[in-house]
């Protein structure tokens, strides 16, 4: 199907323009053919519409024969027939209202200026066709690229939590088996939930924060009481839908490199809201300033933050954003992206 067809509103602005072609039409059956306004515009309306849908016709000629694949001469060859074709059936249409509207002498008269206006009219839709075609074609391109963009992305995410779930049971194994055990019992469970998301574009915020959930639940079996979760989450952001784990790893930098720098342990806070139709996240937790560099939080540029940051320019360009600060040895995570709701 013609992709003018898809949307009322192209197909409208279409018939639009056939309108004005009508006009235009109606003034050359006036003039040329010295048919009355009414004979003219009664010829004039139905020929310009007959040869707008004619026009439609190039859409399925130039798919069967794409530039750069097909021999030149081919293209020019099929085209022109299919321009002769198209034009004869115009002006043939034409000569038969002319008998209908008893204007035939008019509609012979301006015979020649149909056959060349239908000639050059069939050319310039050919080429603008060929123009959609290559429009489309780039925006699948880039489609593709950026669907491959985020699958390399997506797939970041389970080795690098995964690598630091592995050093936490390691670390339990020796000090708390049971402990060790439950862990491994959480992370499959987690990592079950995590893989049957894998095919997925997007999900619910709440079906995000339910994922981060059971990221502290691992968490918590390491940190113990040292490890404390303050979340504010707006109703209103449920139904926004995120590319999959995409607040997981904000929280997991913020326990890697924030509470367990800290002898006493901390406070995690989540909070997150719909503002103007933006959901705006934010993650905010303590951090020993003391602590070597490489364990401080400080250090925003590390594969969780970067993975993330990535991820919302690819999904959503310059309408997502992932900004950090540092103050008085509280480190804050805010990230702003579009709420779409999928609705």
């Amino acid at each position: 199907m013609h992709p003018i067809f898809s949307k009322r509103a192209w197909l409208a602005g279409y018939l639009a323009a056939a309108g004005v072609g009508a006009a235009l039409l109606a003034v050359l059956l006036r003039m040329a053919g010295a048919l009355p306004w009414t004979k003219a515009g009664e010829l004039a309306v139905p020929l310009a519409l007959l040869y707008a849908f004619e026009c439609l016709t190039p859409w399925y000629l130039c798919r069967a024969l794409p530039l750069g694949a097909t021999h030149p001469a081919k293209i020019a060859v099929e085209h022109l027939g299919s321009a002769v074709l198209v034009t004869g059936v115009w002006v043939a249409a034409a000569q038969g209202l002319g008998r209908v509207f008893d204007a035939s002498a008019g509609a012979l008269a301006v015979t020649p200026y149909l056959a060349a206006v239908g000639l050059l009219l069939y050319c310039l839709s050919v080429a603008l066709h060929y123009m959609l075609l290559a429009m489309r074609a780039s925006q699948e391109a880039a489609i593709q690229t950026r669907d491959a963009e985020l699958r390399a992305l997506k797939a970041q995410i389970n080795p690098h939590f995964l690598f630091n779930s592995l050093n936490s049971i390691a670390a339990l194994a020796v000090k708390d088996p049971p402990q060790a055990r439950e862990m491994c019992i959480l992370l499959s469970d987690f990592l079950r939930r995590t893989l049957g998301m894998g095919e997925k574009q997007s999900i619910s915020w709440e079906e995000e924060i339910q994922l981060v959930g059971a990221y502290l639940d691992i968490e918590r079996i390491r940190f113990g009481t040292r490890l404390r979760v303050e979340m504010q989450i707006d109703g209103a952001c449920g139904e926004c839908q995120v590319p999959p784990l995409l607040l997981q790893p904000l929280v997991e930098n913020a326990v890697k490199h924030g509470i367990a720098t800290m002898v006493e342990g901390g406070t995690i806070r989540v909070n997150s809201r719909v503002e103007e139709g933006l959901l705006q996240v934010f993650v905010e937790n303590g951090y020993d300033a003391d602590a070597p560099a490489p364990r401080r939080q400080g250090a925003p540029q590390g594969l969780g933050l970067r993975n993330v940051r990535n991820r919302l320019e690819t999904s959503f360009g310059s309408a997502a954003r992932l900004t950090t600060q540092t103050e008085d040895s509280v480190f804050r995570t805010e990230m702003i992206l579009p709420c779409q709701t999928g609705r």
